[in-house]
């Protein structure tokens, strides 16, 4: 990304985090991967919230939500390395499923959270529940909006109508199958601006893995909120449901009629975070 191109999406990306209403404090956590961003907000004794964005998003995403999470929660909403956003890869960025995990240790290690509730979307949330099965001493709770590759896999007709915003990815074309996907739900011009900015990021490196084993699903114990989006395209919500209420028998599975899968946190959020700071508040102990 040039210098000027550079500059404007981060203009962009600083636009949408003005429109935060509550006070942010950026925070830059050092590792052999590169520096971290996160952005911290809520009051510094609260127990903590750690927020994963969907692919493409960036921190960012949360403005919708941040306001509910942060009135009691300490809430850290974290930029991966290597994909659209504040943080910078160094010399050796994560390569896979292995570092990606080391990556997150290390984050919470630099925020000197010893454990905490862990909140996702759509890729963020395959992240979210790939991390409790590793390290499951250190996610209390767990919170999957919409999550992808988790329960089932996407629906072909999906996957057909990315490929263009894949293989060529320009802001317009991004937009665009964001308009399809949320059928057209009005979503903040910051945000779309910087949505579409953020397909043109270079070097990308987004990494993925298998989906969790049954059996490890069946052992998890923590305390789960799978929270779906009702009219979503990316799969079927009917049959995501029915996964993981039989792999997850300790997780509560609801969904949220009028959310798409990409119009989720952001569109209509007042029942979303209803639903997420009910499950939290219940689940405190």
């Amino acid at each position: 990304m040039s210098g000027d191109a550079s500059a404007v999406f981060l203009s962009a990306y600083d636009a949408v985090l003005a429109r935060w209403p509550v006070r942010v404090e950026p925070i830059d956590l050092p590792s052999v991967y590169g520096t971290t961003r996160v952005n911290a907000c809520g009051p510094v004794d609260g127990p903590p919230l750690v927020l994963l964005h969907g692919g493409g998003t960036t921190a960012a995403m949360w403005f919708a939500n941040v306001a509910e999470f942060a009135h009691r929660h300490r809430v850290y909403a974290v930029d991966r390395i290597g994909e659209p956003g504040r943080s910078v890869r160094g010399e050796r960025p994560p390569r896979d499923v292995h570092d990606l995990l080391g990556w997150l240790d290390g984050v919470l290690d630099g925020l000197g959270v010893e454990n905490a509730a862990v909140c996702g979307h759509s890729y963020g949330a395959w992240i979210a529940l790939t991390y409790g099965l590793h390290a499951p001493r250190r996610v209390r709770r767990l919170v999957l909006l919409d999550p992808t590759q988790c329960f089932g896999g996407f629906r072909a007709g999906y996957l057909a109508r990315a490929l263009p915003s894949l293989v060529r990815p320009t802001a317009s074309r991004a937009r665009a199958f964001l308009a399809w996907e949320t059928d057209g739900a009005h979503a903040d011009p910051a945000w779309s601006r910087l949505y579409g900015l953020a397909a043109e990021f270079p070097d990308t490196k987004v990494i993925t893995g298998r989906r969790p084993r049954p059996e490890s699903l069946r052992a998890l114990t923590t305390p789960t909120l799978v929270l779906l989006a009702g009219r979503g395209k990316a799969h079927s919500p009917h049959r995501v449901a029915s996964a993981a209420t039989h792999l997850l028998p300790h997780a509560e599975v609801a969904a949220l009629p009028g959310q798409s899968h990409h119009s989720m946190p952001w569109h209509d959020a007042a029942a979303l975070n209803a639903h997420v700071i009910d499950f939290l508040n219940r689940t405190a102990s």
